[in-house]
């Protein structure tokens, strides 16, 4: 489970923990090597999820244990979301993933998975040598924030 706000991991810690649900925490402040051991934990069935800050899980993770990936709220580049999803997504996994994003209806980050299409659009139109050019101006972002984008 990812999210960019380290707040918004500890109102779910402490609801596991008042549920008495086996988890695993990542965020920045953790150091590397009580990150391995939570990651070894995590991979060795220690832990029913395992909370992690978008930043901080970035890299140098692999959790093959997962077979859900839930991102609590949506990060302006879906690039960063993608790469904390590839984190279920490597060589030794063995089951399906499902990837969860929770948005709420009409909220900025409703307008931030639109921003996230839009992006991916021109991505692949400027890899396939594509006419399409664009960039997120003030006006584009204003709107955005607004909840009048496209």
């Amino acid at each position: 489970m990812f999210s960019q706000y380290v707040d918004h991991l500890s109102i779910v810690r402490t609801l596991l923990a008042e549920k008495r649900i086996a988890y695993q925490y990542l965020d920045g402040s953790v150091p590397t090597k009580e990150r391995e051991r939570r990651v070894n934990a995590f991979q060795a069935g220690s832990g029913e999820i395992f909370l992690i800050s978008l930043k901080a899980g970035g890299s140098g993770l692999n959790l093959t244990a997962a077979d859900y990936v839930i991102h609590l709220d949506p990060w302006w580049n879906p690039a960063v979301e993608d790469q904390a999803s590839g984190r279920a997504y490597r060589i030794g996994q063995q089951r399906p993933v499902t990837i969860y994003r929770l948005v709420a209806e009409n909220s900025i980050e409703e307008q931030i998975v639109g921003l996230h299409a839009r992006k991916r659009d021109l991505a692949d139109s400027l890899l396939e040598g594509g006419e399409v050019s664009a960039k997120l101006d003030a006006d584009a972002l204003l709107a955005l924030l607004a909840g009048t984008g496209d």
